[in-house]
Formats: C-alpha cells, structure tokens, sequence
C-alpha cells in the first residue's frame, strides 16, 4: 500500500507539529528511526531506509560539519559503509549500515557549498584534492582518502573538460585556501602533479597509468576502459557456439557482402529497397537525388567484399588502426567533406553521450586492442572491437559502419560467419549498445549479438536471389516494430 507520509520525518520545532507526530506514533503510521528521527516505513529495515535517506540525515544531525576527504570526491559509501566528515571533534558514530566518522579540522569555508540550504557542507574540489594528498593512518584497514591513482585520473579528466586554464584554475584556488588550512605539504604534491599534467614538470611523479600515457603524448579515456573491462568480464563468462563460416568461394562471399552493406547502411537511416541497392551497387549507378547515399551502399560494400584483406589479422595495436582508416578511406569515399580515413579533429556525440575526445581517440583505441588480448573466443572478441570503435567514435561520421566492418574483420579471419544485424533488429541493437555505454549492463548486447549471428550463420550464400528470399522470410527486412526475427532455430 502507498504510504501517504515521507520515508522520513524530523523532530517538530512547533508544538502542533509535535503533537502531529505524536498522532501519527500512536496512531503507528510512523515509528522511531534515530534519536528525533521518525520513518513511515513501518516494516523496512533501518540500513535500507538510512541507505537512500543518508544525505539528508546527516545533513540534519550534522549541520556544522563539512563532508570532507574521500566521501567529498565518491559522495558514496566506502565498502565498509563508511562516510567522512571534518566536525568540531573526533569521534566515530554508528548507524544501522553506516559508521560516520568525524575528524577535528576547520569548519566550512567560503568556497564550500551546503547539499541543502539549512545542512550539511560539502567541501569544494579544491578542498577535497588537498585533503585527499594529505597523510592519515589507515583506520580497521580503510583509508581516508582516496588512493593517488584517483587523483590522477580526476585531475586528467578536469584537464581534458576544461582546458589547461580550468587546471590552472583549480591550483590557484587550492593555493588559496591551502594555509587557512595547514595543508601547505598537500599543496606541494597537488601543484607537482599539475605541473607533470601540464608538461611543466616531470613525468616521475605520476602513478597512474592513464597520467604517465597523457603527458609522454598518447592519453586515454579511463572511463571507456572502465566500460571495456566490464564488456570483457561478461564476455568471459558467456559460453558462444561455434559458427564456422559457410561460404565456399569469393562469389558467396560476395553475396554476404552485399546485404552485410544493405543492413549496416539500414541502421544509420542509409534506406533503400533491396533492388535500389542492387542497382548501385551491380550497375554503378545513383540513384537519383541521392548521390551521396549511394557512394555509401558501394563504399561498404567495397570494403565487406575485400575478402583478402579481411582475412589478415593485425599484428598490433598500430596495424589495427592504420587498417581502420584505410577501410574507412574507401568506405566514406563518396563524402569527402567527412574527411575519410582521418581521425576527428573535433568532439563527438549522439543525444546525451559524448564519445571519446580528439586528443585520446589512439590512445583509447590502443587500451581497448591490448585488452582485446584477454578473450580467444571468435565472437567475443568480434563483439569487444566492435563495441571498443563504436565508443571510441574516431571518426566524424561512418563510425557505426566502421565498427561493424572492424568485427566483421576479426571473424572472417579466425574462419568464422560474419554477423549482420538485420532491419528487424535496428532498435534492439542500439538499445543494447546504449545500456552498456551509460550502464556498463552488456547482457542485452551480448544476448542481440548472439543471436543475430546464429541467424547470420543460417543463411545460405550460394545465389544472391535465393539468399534475399531467405532474408525475406526471415522478417529480417522488416521495421523493429512490424516483426520479429523468424528462422528455423
């Protein structure tokens, strides 16, 4: 049943609001939560009920102290379900699931803000860096502050979001605060590591394997290999059939080919009737008005037809991406106002998702081809690349294409089906690669993927008529919202 009063209620500072909570006590829709802390989850358990109310809870019996060091920077629970503050004491203090512990240090500044007008405050970033450079003993085995490879990584990121002048900025307002503090030796490691990010100091002083890649020239998008690493830890525990490839010559091989060209064309609004893209692509014609859509149709397919080139396998990081671009050349050649084969010289993004930024697309793209090395499953291993292009989005356009042709590439070269994602699948598949971009949730896009290449391994090459009548039946050229995909599984 809804309840009809807040998951929490506060100590009344009136007398009619204490006898309103008096009545709702008796009347057992609230009970005692906390010293003046009432909830109306009447059967909850307490850590559950403090877990999703904890901001506000502290705000309210903390209200003069600062939510300082680690917890000011993850604003979460540690593993250890702990939460730090700077107060007017030290003490620790425990609650159902949460331990509050407090350190004697000075109270809020000017450049802190409140997380509600009337509680708790929060320090500033500039704050919470010095403070996280400081030194503390370990307390039960759980440190105050973050590890320095956190620090890294977050001043990298400010570097990459802001630009030099919003790291500058950074640094002159900790040296601002940093002697109201008592945190000058804080202050030197900070300005030593903004130096090393700004290439004015040494790269010694750096851990972190993201920082130390930044300033010797070839930096990286940690958050995408964060999402890479969990791709990878469900690859690795998914069991894939095997699905060797069926086609007998270059001329089946061709045939897979075009339609691979059709679908991959289909899922980025390139749409055409079958016997439109037959046309362009088997008479070298336009189609009228259409000249650039056109180019696309023979440029994919020019590149899914090279069954030589397909075949050989990169050696390393750097043959991988010279190939990337040399496909993407040929693919986008009808478009040179998209610049084809060149990386982006400025960002990208599709609705709310910004991709990779210019300066880290080869570093980026390098990560994910190392860490590509932890799967030997054929699959699993066309599924990681395919994904690792597509988020890194290296180019200005043609990036769904490329990445579609860059996993296709990794099977036809361990021998195995190309996987070609049909019309009917359009929307599953970008929904399944949009969950594991912003939730790092990959079973939806492993679970389309396996599925479209049991149904890509069914299809039968031998003539181009007979292999579209097959699609046909199959519902595969259908809108995701008129049919499933149907075949004799």
């Amino acid at each position: 049943m809804k309840r009809e009063l807040p998951d929490i209620l506060f100590a009344a500072g009136t007398p009619a609001g204490a006898n309103k909570l008096a009545a709702h006590l008796a009347a057992g829709r609230i009970r005692p939560l906390m010293p003046l802390v009432y909830t109306s989850d009447i059967n909850g358990k307490d850590e559950d009920i403090i877990g999703r109310n904890l901001w506000r809870l502290l705000s309210y019996k903390f209200p003069k102290a600062v939510l300082s060091h680690r917890s000011a920077l993850e604003y979460m629970l540690t593993k250890s379900g702990t939460v730090y503050l700077t107060g007017r004491e030290t003490r620790a203090v425990k609650w159902p699931g949460v331990t509050i512990r407090i350190q004697l240090g000075p109270g809020p500044l000017p450049s802190d803000t409140r997380l509600f007008a009337d509680g708790l405050n929060v320090a500033s970033e500039e704050r919470a860096m010095l403070e996280n450079l400081g030194t503390y003993r370990m307390v039960k085995g759980e440190s105050r502050t973050v590890d320095r490879e956190f620090i890294e990584k977050r001043l990298l990121n400010i570097l990459n979001a802001r630009g030099e002048e919003g790291l500058n900025a950074l640094r002159d307002k900790a040296r601002a605060i940093a002697e109201e503090l008592g945190m000058s030796d804080a202050f030197a490691r900070l300005n030593a590591l903004v130096a090393s990010l700004l290439a004015t100091g040494g790269v010694d002083v750096l851990r972190s394997t993201a920082a130390r890649a930044h300033v010797q020239g070839e930096p990286y998008d940690t958050n995408r290999l964060s999402i890479f690493n969990a791709l990878i830890a469900a690859l690795k525990a998914t069991v894939f059939a095997e699905r060797k490839e069926r086609v007998k010559d270059d001329k089946e091989f061709a045939n897979i080919a075009f339609f691979e060209s059709y679908f991959s064309n289909y899922i980025e609004g390139t749409e055409f009737e079958v016997e439109q893209a037959r046309e362009i692509v088997y008479t070298g014609r336009d189609i009228p008005n259409r000249s650039g859509d056109s180019h696309d149709i023979r440029g994919v397919y020019a590149v899914c037809a090279d069954r030589s080139s397909l075949r050989a396998r990169p050696a390393n990081a750097e043959e991988f991406i010279e190939r990337m671009r040399q496909r993407h050349a040929v693919l986008l050649a009808g478009r040179p106002d998209k610049d084809p084969g060149f990386f982006k010289q400025r960002p990208n993004r599709a609705g709310s998702t910004h991709f990779v930024a210019p300066g880290m697309v080869v570093g980026t793209l390098k990560q994910g081809w190392d860490l590509m090395g932890l799967l030997t499953d054929p699959l699993a291993r066309a599924l990681y690349i395919m994904f690792v292009v597509s988020e890194t989005h290296p180019f200005n356009d043609g990036n769904g294409r490329i990445a579609r042709v860059m996993m296709n590439a990794e099977l036809v070269a361990q021998g195995c089906t190309k996987l070609i994602i049909p019309n009917v699948y359009r929307e599953d598949y970008l929904l399944a690669l949009r969950r594991l971009s912003r939730g790092k949730d990959a079973g939806p896009y492993i679970r389309m993927m396996d599925r479209a290449h049991a149904w890509s391994h069914w299809l039968d090459p031998a003539t181009l008529d007979g292999l579209e009548q097959q699609i046909e039946r199959s519902n595969a050229l259908k809108e995701p919202d008129e049919a499933g995909l149907d075949w004799p599984v």
